[in-house]
């Protein structure tokens, strides 16, 4: 007669289901009070540890194989199907097909998905983006789309290749924006199979790379491209002199902007619609601990770059000098937003859900969500001009 541990009999008391509760591990961390009982099943062959751990109500694990769930936090109705995920969020429906392999700082937003076999980490989908099977998306924002029926994609077999040659991992790539992307009215991006992005770049709203391409370069909104292969060549290699030093700052700093007002977004519109929800405050505390993740790693990332550049390499001696400054300035670029700007979108908070909420925003309202947010990133980049004008110099490919 088998004996079941006291973490799998304390979650079953609370009504989750379990077909095989033999064959499933629930960590003695892991915090009862932290699962609901409404919903939950945890097929065969599960382990479940971590005291970070969040299962709200209507989640599965393990529907296509076993699961490993370290220090997850998972919203209503959100599923893994098999593989790993460790200090990984998904809010409200979102989904992790079979084979995931997805580590820290990695946050689906609602209804955000990936088919089979893919790899993430570092990687924020904002609503409704879909990502192929057999890809590896790690150090990437995305968003785009309207609906699940109307939403950014990466189609399968798909590389963000993340790690120079240098082993620098100052690669963070925007596929649309967190400014516009929040308002959920976006052109979708569409990424084609077979192919990759050499980051750090940016792809705007509404373009489309056709399969089999893979970028070097940004692509503004709203543009088809296609990508052929690269001259053949054999020429004499330098490396470590980043004499593209001032590109990547300029790069990591864009993207630690889109961080800092994804992390307004949530603070100052976002939390009253998870404290309606069971568990809710948990798991936004979650995806705020994602967005801090992101940012520890992109400044981390920076400041080893720039710690390997070559004395004489100006451009990196300069940014190294204003580091901590610029990095203070877009971190903290986003405060609360003006009196009026959101009032209307929180107030529905408890009555209507999230989503429904945004798209229900007037033309008006959306506008001055991006006065808000971008006008925030407008003025820290007006100030990073200041300390690193060589950085401020370089054009920025617009996104939406």
């Amino acid at each position: 007669m088998s004996t079941l541990s006291p973490g799998v009999a304390a979650l079953l008391a609370k009504g989750v289901q379990m077909p095989l509760p033999d064959t499933v591990h629930v960590g003695p961390e892991v915090d009862p009070d932290r699962v609901s009982g409404r919903g939950v099943t945890i097929h065969p062959g599960c382990r479940v540890s971590g005291s970070e751990t969040v299962i709200s109500a209507g989640v599965t694990l393990g529907a296509e194989g076993p699961v490993t769930a370290i220090d997850v936090r998972l919203g209503p109705g959100a599923s893994i199907a098999a593989g790993y995920a460790a200090k990984t969020v998904l809010l409200e429906g979102a989904s992790l097909g079979s084979g995931a392999h997805a580590r820290e700082g990695t946050l689906l937003e609602e209804q955000a998905s990936t088919a089979h076999t893919v790899g993430l980490k570092q990687t924020i989908l904002l609503p409704y983006v879909t990502l192929g099977s057999l890809i590896n998306f790690c150090d990437c924002l995305m968003s785009g789309g309207t609906s699940r029926r109307d939403h950014s994609e990466v189609g399968s077999s798909y590389i963000h290749f993340n790690f120079t040659p240098d082993g620098d991992k100052t690669t963070p790539s925007l596929f649309g924006d967190v400014v516009h992307g929040v308002l959920l009215d976006q052109p979708a991006v569409f990424l084609g199979g077979q192919g990759g992005a050499v980051g750090p770049v940016t792809v705007g709203f509404g373009s489309v790379v056709a399969a089999g391409s893979v970028l070097r370069s940004d692509v503004g909104p709203g543009k088809l491209v296609v990508v052929g292969p690269p001259p053949a060549m054999t020429v004499d290699r330098s490396p470590a002199d980043y004499r593209s030093a001032n590109r990547m700052v300029a790069k990591n700093l864009r993207y630690l902007g889109e961080l800092a007002a994804l992390e307004a977004w949530h603070r100052h519109v976002r939390a009253p619609f998870f404290a309606a929800q069971e568990l809710g405050a948990l798991v936004g505390a979650g995806a705020l601990a994602m967005l801090e993740s992101a940012r520890a790693e992109r400044v981390s990332r920076l400041r080893a770059m720039l710690a390997k550049a070559p004395a004489e390499n100006a451009a990196a001696a300069t940014a190294r000098e204003h580091l901590d400054e610029v990095c203070r300035v877009v971190t903290s670029a986003v405060g609360p937003p003006p009196a009026g700007v959101v009032d209307g979108l929180v107030g529905q908070a408890g009555s209507v859900g999230y989503l429904d909420a945004v798209r229900a925003l007037d033309a008006g309202a959306r506008a001055d969500v991006v006065g808000w947010l971008g006008g925030s990133l407008d003025a820290a980049w007006a100030e990073v001009a200041t300390l690193l004008p060589g950085v401020a110099r370089l054009p920025r490919t617009p996104i939406a």
